[in-house]
């Protein structure tokens, strides 16, 4: 396996030459104190540093070793302990948490860089800061200024970390039926009792307590979802000296046996009377959950460019130095290595393929994911109508972060794998293991259907295609201010069209959905992959912009970098924006051959 190398140069483009991000955050207040250019720069390239060097090379023995159970106690791999103090040490735990508690308070647009470092060099180490994170931002928007003084600034230090505790064996995705009972007790506390599955980071030895966020509900709750409130539930109690007490009745009771991420403690939870907190209102659990949940899914869809980020890195080193066969031309143009036996297969039309599939994907998905962490800063720390379109933008695009990124993420761990052909499938040389790890990217955290469907039918329909147009609008702008730059055309024309060909194919699918609403469940999928690929040039035509100027005038990224833009912008609106086409035809085709079919016949 190659070693990780940060695509730092590409996060630099992206921030400054793109998004101009350095300027967005001087100019709103919130931010203006926190970052600027000069600090965002030596965060990355710090961050770059711990991911190389301490969490990357531990990534090999956590996926063989795994982590360990025995008697209620989950001990990680080897190196992980070491590697999570070193990176708690150095404040990474704190980057994006807020200021009021210990956090540094850094927005999303680079939190979303730090976290594809993190999940290149190893998605499993990558999970416990994270969820950490995320739980951390739930806590702050909705938790008591008793339950933050006392937890938030542990979690940030990085001495106490957290988990998620949703779903049940019974429930799935279906939190309405969880059975989990919240009792309340004299005290303003809750006696918390019930069983969760599939916990990440719901036990370890990582940290010296662990602080979990619980769905569950009191005896008199109203059914289904009304009924859920969230609780802060800690594994040892605190002593009013702030120092870690007894235990909480907080028990692990197994660890699944996972396809992939073997070094992440996927738990089953047991609560037994255990003391917990109230966070935010009763029987408003799930929106104080979705806090954390929205971050998460965002996250999620990051872990699975960071696997296809390292699964290219690797496959692009294999392809050059592996040499087999000859060039197809070799006998019109000559042999291109005429000092080796073989040509390297990166003269072969296939590999070239899947590597510029890989390249334009994961370019385009950092980008993507770039464009969407900056919505959520206008979100979170603008104001007005920025705010306003903020939150819209980032509410409808967090479904195709969390489910186009890993579908393309899962694709591309593939693709880097078959690059190697047998040495691929082969567990020493790494890739295999990218592509376990990705696999489970695409079902949690909501199903990458659930997703679509999250998509189509709460944010399109719902809206009655409002929350489109606020896209599509920014879009039409774009297009109407380069329609008569000539060096943009090839780029400009095609996006016009399938913004066209997206628009056309909601009203199509809003109108069929009025006879039949199971028009929008058989088409959510291909939807959101239609929504996907046109937001992805959309961003593409964006970073072609900018590099065909930033080229003209001899920009700071270098003549190299941005022929490599161009080249990669072309090849993904002339061989990938055309993957929407068969997707848009499967989508209008309606859902009777879906549901003619009696569940017998299957």
């Amino acid at each position: 396996m190659a070693e990780y190398k940060v695509p730092l140069k590409d996060m630099s483009f992206l921030l400054y030459e793109v998004f101009q991000a350095d300027k967005m955050w001087q100019k709103l207040p919130k931010l203006a104190e926190q970052v600027d250019k000069d600090t965002a720069e030596a965060i990355l390239q710090e961050c770059a540093k711990i991911a190389e060097q301490e969490i990357a090379p531990i990534a090999r023995e956590g996926d063989e070793t795994g982590v360990s159970f025995k008697e209620g106690v989950v001990t990680t791999a080897p190196g992980y302990k070491e590697a999570f103090n070193t990176y708690a040490e150095g404040g990474w735990t704190a980057l994006g948490g807020d200021v009021n508690y210990g956090g540094m308070g850094m927005p999303k647009m680079l939190t979303a860089l730090h976290e594809e470092m993190l999940c290149s060099a190893d998605i499993s180490f990558a999970l416990y800061p994270v969820l950490t994170a995320g739980a951390a931002l739930s806590l702050a928007k909705h938790g008591s200024e008793e339950l933050k003084e006392r937890y938030l600034t542990r979690m940030y230090a990085g001495e106490w970390s957290a988990s998620m505790c949703l779903t049940e064996s019974h429930a799935g995705s279906d939190l309405g039926i969880i059975r989990t009972k919240a009792i309340p007790q004299e005290d303003g506390s809750y006696k918390v009792t019930g069983n969760k599955i599939f916990i990440t980071g719901g036990e370890h030895d990582l940290t010296e307590n662990i602080v979990h966020l619980v769905l569950a509900k009191l005896p008199d709750a109203p059914a289904g979802p009304r009924g859920i409130s969230l609780f802060l539930v800690p594994k040892f109690h605190v002593n009013d000296d702030e120092t870690v007490g007894e235990h909480n009745n907080v028990s692990c009771g197994s660890i699944e046996h996972k396809m992939g991420i073997h070094a992440s403690a996927t738990c089953v939870m047991n609560f037994d009377d255990s003391k917990g907190y109230l966070v935010g209102e009763l029987n408003k659990g799930l929106a104080c959950m979705f806090t954390m949940m929205n971050f998460e899914r965002i996250g999620v869809g990051i872990q699975g460019l960071g696997a296809a980020v390292r699964s290219y890195q690797n496959a692009l080193e294999y392809a050059k130095d592996r040499l087999q066969g000859r060039a197809l031309d070799s006998k019109v143009n000559g042999v291109k290595n005429p000092n080796q036996e073989a040509d390297s297969i990166m003269v072969h039309g296939d590999v070239r393929r899947m590597l510029l599939n890989m390249k334009a994907l994961n370019e385009g998905s950092r980008a993507l994911s770039s464009y969407i962490s900056m919505q959520l800063d206008y979100a979170t720390y603008g104001e007005g109508e920025e705010q306003v379109k903020g939150e819209t933008l980032a509410a409808l695009m967090t479904p195709i972060a969390k489910a186009f990124f890993t579908d393309l993420g899962f694709e591309n761990t593939v693709a880097g794998q078959q690059v190697f052909g047998g040495h691929g499938f082969i567990r020493e040389w790494g890739q295999e293991q990218l592509v376990r790890d990705a696999r489970i990217t695409q079902i949690y955290e909501g199903t990458n259907g659930i997703q679509a469907m999250d998509l189509l039918v709460r944010k399109i329909a719902t809206s009655k295609g409002a929350m489109l147009s606020v896209f599509t609008d920014e879009v039409a702008a774009y297009i109407e201010a380069n329609k008569n730059n000539e060096a943009m055309a090839e780029f400009i024309k095609p996006l016009a069209l399938a913004v066209d060909d997206l628009t056309e194919l909601t009203d199509d699918l809003l109108a069929k959905s009025q006879a039949n609403i199971n028009e929008l469940g058989a088409s959510a999928n291909d939807y959101l992959h239609v929504f996907g690929y046109t937001a992805m040039a959309y961003i593409w035509a964006r970073m072609a912009d900018v590099s065909l100027t930033q080229q003209a005038n001899n920009g700071e990224s270098g003549s190299d970098f941005y022929q490599s833009k161009l080249h990669t912008a072309r090849y993904y609106f002339s061989r990938l924006l055309p993957r929407r086409i068969s997707l848009i035809a499967s989508a209008k085709s309606g859902c009777d051959c879906l549901f003619d079919i009696d569940d017998e016949l299957f």
